[in-house]
């Protein structure tokens, strides 16, 4: 298998708050609008970010068609965590959970989105288990 492009797909009750939160505090642009479907990109992320209107007819699987994206956590790993947690803060962005360390080395935060969508930015404080490298 080839992969030639990825995305992410998220049904969200309201795509234009998806989308301007998106733009606002996590630097995508918009690349595609067509009716109500919004297809979104940063050029460092290597996917799309795609966002549906919830229940949209032509959805697939048709089990998950009137479900929304709760239970998703879209992750940025970024360079500077702390600095963007201030940026975020100082944007007047609800913090979902406050920045932390875990054990293993993972430094991150999450906000959420007007519908729900969980963003997790994380930067890596020491090399993640299993890294290249490791154990050598």
């Amino acid at each position: 298998m080839r992969v030639t492009a990825s995305a992410i797909s998220l049904n969200v009750a309201d795509i234009a708050a998806s989308a301007e939160f998106a733009r606002r505090h996590l630097g995508f642009t918009e690349d595609m609008k067509l009716d109500e479907v919004v297809s979104m990109s940063r050029p460092d992320t290597g996917f799309q970010l795609v966002l549906l209107p919830t229940g949209l007819s032509t959805f697939r699987p048709t089990s998950m068609r009137g479900h929304d994206a709760d239970g998703v956590l879209v992750v940025l790993v970024v360079d500077g965590i702390d600095d963007e947690y201030a940026r975020i803060r100082s944007e007047g962005v609800p913090i979902t959970t406050p920045i932390e360390t875990e054990p293993w080395g993972e430094r991150y935060f999450q906000v959420t989105d007007p519908n729900g969508v969980v963003f997790e930015l994380v930067e890596w404080v020491t090399e993640p288990p299993g890294a290249p490298g490791e154990g050598s």
